[in-house]
């Protein structure tokens, strides 16, 4: 399903994202834009000039974003530009490959008895709570076996039992805003009043049509295994493409990139993202 026209388009919606929280600031080949590090983005090649990134480039966008603050992070399109991996490994990053993955013909995927789906509104009082819940969920990447009614696993806090306290409650100003204005839409997956998975798409105004991201679904480690991923995947997606003509993700690995093509996701080309080691 991959096509140059395609791959463009994501590509807009990817230069276009950062504008409403961000100044974009040209670094060489990359653009990088410097916002708030609550919702941080990261540097990119410049449509067209890929190949163009150098080493240098890569090095004063990191020394950029670590004076701001933010998280150290670059993103690129694998497929568009092959030798950037070598590039940002020779400045002592960690390059992952990520299968982007586009809404080709989604099937409807059920969520578990018992498990209700909400959309998050601005006003809500448990939005920290909830970002809380993904920054935990990808924390503990892999499912943790947790006999059911028992207590967590040690190192893995649980979340859905009560609500952290405050110090541990992130800042919720930005993330409120978008919601507010639309270009957040979260969903909170509820079993017995609490929360077990999130997910939101971030949609976009791309030359006059709608493209949207999947992103941010998680699953706290004890509930995984049923399911709440796929299911919730699923109602973003639907969402989503009540206005969108185009919904995209990229999955962790692989073996996640199966469960969404089973779904009706199609795979278009490689994500690359460049971290500090460890980030």
């Amino acid at each position: 399903m991959s096509s140059p026209g395609l791959l463009d388009r994501i590509e807009r919606y990817s230069a276009l994202a950062p504008l409403a929280e961000a100044q974009v600031h040209l670094v060489g080949a990359l653009q990088v834009p410097i916002g708030t590090a609550e919702w941080p983005f990261p540097a990119r090649p410049v449509a067209g000039r890929e190949a163009d990134v150098t080493r240098a480039d890569v090095q004063a966008a990191v020394a950029m974003q670590e004076a701001a603050g933010l998280p150290v992070s670059l993103e690129w399109l694998g497929d568009r530009c092959r030798g950037l991996a070598a590039v940002a490994r020779s400045t002592g990053l960690v390059v992952d490959e990520l299968p982007l993955l586009v809404a080709d013909d989604p099937l409807t995927v059920l969520l578990p008895a018992g498990v209700r789906l909400y959309l998050v509104g601005a006003d809500d009082p448990r939005l920290g709570l909830y970002q809380r819940l993904t920054a935990l969920a990808f924390a503990q990447p892999r499912p943790v076996a947790v006999p059911t009614g028992g207590p967590s696993a040690p190192g893995v806090p649980e979340v859905a039992a009560d609500d952290p306290g405050p110090e541990h409650v992130p800042a919720t100003e930005v993330l409120r805003e978008r919601v507010a204005s639309g270009r957040t839409v979260m969903m909170v997956a509820v079993e017995d009043g609490q929360p077990v998975a999130i997910g939101s798409h971030q949609p976009v105004d791309v030359d006059g049509t709608e493209i949207s991201e999947v992103v941010g679904v998680a699953t706290l480690p004890r509930f995984r295994g049923r399911g709440l991923g796929a299911g919730l995947t699923s109602a973003l997606v639907e969402h989503a493409r009540q206005t969108a003509d185009l919904v995209f993700l990229s999955a962790g690995d692989d073996d996640v990139a199966r469960v969404y093509e089973r779904a009706g996701f199609a795979r278009v080309a490689t994500s690359c993202v460049a971290e500090r080691p460890g980030g």
